[in-house]
């Protein structure tokens, strides 16, 4: 290796711009993900995670409005991450057509998540999140606080509920910040 070279790899180092949340393989330990379904209010609905033969995260479920219910969620909580020097969240997922919830807590003890909605396509796509544009917002309702504006993020979660009774499916290979 010759001295550009060095110079090259240590730029890029310096410059990482990107920083991953979680990457899914068949090796991946999915133990502190954990699906929380409508049922802690009565609700009925059924979500699943596990790994599938691709080494991807798999994501399924079947929503009921019966007891009140209507959505399930699947959350990641970690150690805090600094975001400061980031702006967005990407998502490489495939979705099902369906329309999902991106959420983010600064601080895993708030009743309140920063949501962000988006909508996916049934082929393998990048869904950027944009960090200063999620609002907060607690069982649905949207809050009267500023927008995400913290320096770090403790937990996230995919939310699937849209007020009707179906299947859902969401692959996931990668989060990671940029």
């Amino acid at each position: 290796m010759n001295k550009y070279s060095y110079i090259i790899l240590i730029f890029l180092f310096m410059n990482n711009s990107t920083y991953t949340i979680f990457e899914f393989s068949k090796q991946s330990n999915i133990a502190s993900w954990r699906v929380v379904d409508d049922g802690v209010m009565g609700g009925l609905s059924s979500g699943n995670f596990e790994i599938n033969e691709k080494g991807n995260g798999l994501y399924t479920g079947e929503i009921s409005l019966d007891n009140n219910g209507g959505f399930s969620s699947l959350r990641y909580r970690f150690d805090k991450i600094n975001v400061e020097k980031f702006s967005k969240v990407i998502l490489k997922i495939k979705g099902d057509g369906k329309k999902y919830q991106f959420r983010v807590k600064d601080n895993s003890q708030n009743y309140y998540s920063y949501v962000q909605t988006f909508e996916t396509t049934k082929e393998w796509e990048l869904v950027e999140i944009n960090l200063s544009e999620m609002y907060p917002a607690f069982r649905g309702r949207k809050l009267d606080m500023n927008n995400f504006s913290s320096n770090e993020i403790e937990e996230i979660t995919l939310l699937f509920g849209n007020k009707k009774e179906e299947t859902f499916q969401l692959e996931i290979s990668k989060i990671y910040l940029e």
